[in-house]
């Protein structure tokens, strides 16, 4: 046990208690179970209204994929949301619909509520677990990603369970919690391996601990980490060797994409957090975590300071918080690697340090005020929300796949860009696929072609100049689909290659702009 384990149990005990005492206190359930049905209903309203978008589609057809291909492509290239893309392998089996296929993330989405509740139970009491239940039902930023075929939405869940069972293995040493606790963050990291920044907080936030000692004859050993959490650890490393592996493989690679962040790109990151309520929300919920730590005023960080549970729940959950952001923008520096949605598992921190600062008002007004005053933001940010994406410009793709099938006629030929934007036309041919003849089904597909349906190998490269002089040949027309090619002015040297061969083959050329697609329709006559 941690030298300190004697002053935080003494500390958690009357908070553990006052927090199953009402566990079963029958307003308590019933406010949970409202919630629990509004943030249902907010993230199951309006699922279909939105267009799937690239990465969407990609999610969708890289499940689809037999298990050979499957598990190429994870290797070579998608490791990461890996345990994502396992679950809505089964997922597909039973429905198809967008409505269907994005349910699995309202559903994980939904089970974070209850998470984040038990989470903030075991570090405040009933008061703060239902307030930030009440944050996390009406949050926009995550009913925005519980609306999505991707991961971000199990990556919440699963940091929340991560956090928890930390907290409950700290108070409890035992077996059941250490296995629980070691299995939700390798599951986390499956499901994004940016969750390798929540180990390394939980690591920071414990090894804080263990240097707080409460006397001088333990110092000494205060500073090591208890051999069973080292345990923990080590199944965590273990487990996710395979996906180090391949982050080493590929390096930075995957992340090129991402600009170097500046003070925008921060604030923009905690507007989402709050709820999409501009700067309004940022700075009620800034003015509630800081009411939830400045009574602890130097004491948090000091060097010397008492290990208490007072202390450290509020230490945890600022290094949840910060360590992960402030990190990756030191990094950023050297290569950019900050981007707000892959920092999304900071939100429980976020939403409970809040929670925590409005529930220290103890005025008969000032609580509901300040709780209305929040949910009144998240309110308009939901709205907002609904009407219009606000840390997304939603790609085209769909209708300029419909475009191309609509309008194709027999001995055409269609080819990509780049390999990967054959995975949405896809998506968006096999929903026209169920209730339409093969003649329907669009042009044939000139690159990437390596099989007679999706492989693995389909998923990346680009068409090369030997290829663009020989292959179209036999079409009389020829479809081009052009995505994240570069701005107009500046278009990548493929678009150029593209430009001047298709040029001189096919005298005539028609251009169709959708939002970042472009269709090309080159004919000979």
């Amino acid at each position: 046990m941690l030298p300190s384990d004697a002053a935080m149990n003494q500390d958690t005990k009357s908070t553990s208690a006052s927090h199953a005492s009402n566990a079963g206190d029958p307003l308590t359930t019933a406010a949970l179970l409202t919630l629990l049905a509004a943030g249902t209903v907010l993230r199951f309203l309006f699922l279909a209204r939105k267009p799937f978008w690239f990465d969407e589609c990609f999610s969708v057809e890289a499940a689809r994929l037999d298990w050979a291909n499957f598990l190429h492509l994870l290797w070579w290239r998608e490791a990461n949301m890996s345990l994502y893309y396992v679950l809505l392998r089964g997922w597909l089996h039973v429905g198809q619909s967008e409505f269907f296929i994005r349910s699995l993330s309202v559903i994980a989405a939904v089970a974070a509520l209850p998470a984040i509740y038990w989470l903030a139970g075991l570090l405040f009491d009933r008061r703060t677990a239902l307030i930030a239940t009440a944050l996390l039902a009406f949050n926009a930023y995550h009913i925005r990603y519980a609306q999505e075929a991707r991961s971000y939405a199990l990556f919440v869940l699963l940091a929340t369970l991560s956090g928890a069972f930390f907290v409950e293995f700290l108070r409890e040493s035992s077996r059941r919690n250490l296995l629980a606790y070691a299995l939700t963050s390798v599951l986390a990291v499956y499901a994004h391996f940016y969750a390798l920044l929540l180990v390394a907080a939980q690591w920071l936030a414990l090894l804080l601990l263990s240097r707080s000692s409460p006397s001088t004859e333990d110092a000494q050993h205060a500073l090591s980490v208890p051999p069973h959490v080292r345990r923990a650890w080590i199944w965590i490393a273990v487990s996710v060797l395979p996906l180090l592996v391949f982050v080493g493989k590929l390096g930075a690679g995957p992340l090129k994409w991402i600009h170097r962040p500046g003070f925008h790109d921060l604030l923009d990151y905690y507007e989402h957090m709050a709820g999409n309520a501009g700067a309004e929300g940022v700075g009620l919920y800034a003015i509630a975590v800081i009411a939830a730590v400045a009574p602890l005023g130097r004491k948090l960080f000091a060097r010397r300071a008492s290990a208490s549970w007072e202390m450290w729940r509020y230490q945890f959950l600022l290094i949840w918080l910060l360590f992960p952001v402030l990190l990756t923008l030191v990094l950023s520096l050297a290569r950019p690697v900050f981007y707000g949605r892959y920092l999304i598992f900071c939100l429980p921190a976020f939403l409970i340090l809040a929670a925590a600062g409005v529930a220290r008002l103890r005025g008969i007004w000032q609580l509901p005020a300040a709780l209305a005053a929040m949910l009144l933001l998240s309110l308009y940010g939901m709205l907002s929300y609904y009407d219009h994406d606000f840390d997304l410009d939603r790609d085209g793709i769909g209708a300029a796949s419909a475009y191309v099938m609509d309008h194709a006629q027999p001995a055409d030929g269609v080819l990509f860009h780049i390999a990967a934007t054959r995975v949405p036309y896809e998506f968006y041919r096999s929903l026209r696929a169920r209730g339409s003849s093969a003649d329907a089904l669009g042009p044939e597909i000139l690159f990437p072609h390596h099989a007679d349906h999706l492989d693995y190998r389909d998923f990346t490269g680009k068409p090369t100049s030997e290829f663009l002089h020989s292959a179209p040949a036999q079409s009389r027309r020829v479809w081009v689909v052009l995505m994240y090619n570069g701005p107009p002015a500046e278009p990548d040297a493929t678009t150029g290659i593209l430009t001047q061969t298709l040029g001189e083959a096919f005298p005539k050329m028609q251009r169709f702009l959708f939002p970042q697609v472009e269709v090309r329709l080159y004919s000979r006559q």
